[in-house]
């Protein structure tokens, strides 16, 4: 069986689920933070990831989905959100951006596909500098540029940043935001000094997975312009 879950610390991992977009197979990393009390999910991926994201779940020694976070609001991040929260008989919180909240409510079209999705409440907005008090304290950072409601998540307890699509990696190495998928690039890479603030050991992005190695080099690099496109 091939392995979809990886643990990278105590309290923090992720899930991988598989997808075809235009016939081109791809893999999304939804991060997983729990504790006794809470199991947080960052990000769905696209439709039709239900039924992975829950046998992930099981598989872990975790307890029952009681949030989800959304770093904003591309299809592939949000796609599965109505139905995970339509597929778990119990209630799950929804957290995101007051800028991303109007496209999972269904208020406005997204961005780079005009289409609405199925609507969803968003249970609680949060905002740049707020410290979510869950499993050890999670902070909000917002980073725009890759999307105009872009946030990324400082998870304190094992000093890793949750970059969402401010950041890809490839083997191990972290990188830019693809520049074809990103609507501010400018934007995006001044977003990038925002995480200068804060002490990471670890990286998990959505596009690429995690990166260990001298990843506050790595950031200082991007953000001073150091690395290429």
């Amino acid at each position: 069986e091939k392995r979809n879950r990886k643990k990278i610390d105590e309290g923090i991992g992720f899930i991988e689920l598989h997808s075809v977009v235009n016939n081109i197979p791809m893999v999304f990393r939804p991060t997983i933070i729990w504790d006794d009390k809470e199991v947080i999910l960052i990000d769905t991926g696209y439709p039709g990831q239900l039924e992975a994201i829950r046998d992930n779940l099981a598989k872990m020694p975790i307890g029952t989905l009681t949030k989800i976070i959304i770093t904003h609001h591309d299809y592939d991040h949000i796609g599965s959100l109505y139905e995970v929260i339509s597929g778990f008989d119990h209630k799950i919180e929804v957290y995101a951006h007051e800028l991303t909240k109007p496209y999972i409510q269904g208020e406005k079209k997204l961005i780079k596909t005009g289409i609405t999705v199925p609507v969803i409440q968003v249970d609680h907005t949060i905002a740049d500098g707020q410290e979510l008090p869950f499993c050890g304290g999670i902070s909000v950072i917002f980073t725009p540029g890759h999307t105009p409601d872009h946030i990324s998540l400082y998870h304190c307890a094992t000093k890793t940043l949750i970059t969402g699509d401010a950041l890809t990696a490839d083997q191990g190495q972290l990188h830019y935001p693809t520049k074809k998928f990103t609507l501010d690039m400018e934007q995006a890479i001044q977003s990038i000094t925002r995480f200068l603030d804060y002490e990471i050991d670890q990286a998990i992005c959505f596009h690429g997975g995690v990166c260990k190695n001298q990843v506050m080099e790595r950031l200082l690099d991007l953000a001073e312009r150091k690395a290429a496109l």
